[in-house]
C-alpha cells in the first residue's frame, strides 16, 4: 500500500521565492532606468553633431544655410531627418536662424525635448 504525497510548493515557498523577485527588481530597475536615459542623452548629443555638420558642409558647398532640415535631406546631405531620442520625434527639433540676420536660413539645431539632463542641463541647451 503506497500513500502519495501531494506534490508542489506550499504557499510560503512561494511567498519567499516572489520577495526575492521584488527585491531583485527594486534594485535592477533604477539602473536599468539611469541607463537608458544615459543612451538617449549620448544619441542626441551625437544626432545635434550630425545635423551641424550636415548644416555646415550645406553651407561650405553652397554659400547659403538651408531652408529646412528637410532641404538637407533634398540635398543629399542627410538620409532622413534624424529622431530626438528624448521627445522620439524627427518634428520636434527647433530650427535656430542666425541672430543678427546677416544670413538666412537654418544655421544651427536644438533639441525640442522638454526636461534636463542628469547634470541639470536643459536639452535645448546641448
Amino acid at each position: 500500500m503506497t500513500t502519495s504525497r501531494p506534490r508542489g510548493f506550499s504557499l510560503i515557498e512561494l511567498l519567499v521565492v516572489m520577495a526575492i523577485i521584488a527585491a531583485l527588481v527594486t534594485i535592477a530597475l533604477p539602473r536599468y532606468q539611469a541607463t537608458v536615459q544615459t543612451a538617449r542623452l549620448t544619441a542626441l548629443k551625437e544626432n545635434l553633431r550630425v545635423l551641424r555638420t550636415s548644416l555646415d558642409r550645406h553651407f561650405e558647398d553652397r554659400g547659403t544655410y538651408p531652408e529646412s532640415l528637410q532641404a538637407l535631406v533634398e540635398a543629399k546631405y542627410l538620409k532622413s531627418v534624424p529622431v530626438d531620442p528624448v521627445s522620439e520625434s524627427a518634428q520636434s527639433w527647433i530650427l535656430m536662424n542666425d541672430p543678427d540676420g546677416e544670413v538666412e536660413g537654418v544655421v544651427d539645431v536644438r533639441s525640442g525635448a522638454q526636461g534636463m539632463t542628469p547634470d541639470g542641463v536643459p536639452y535645448a541647451d546641448l
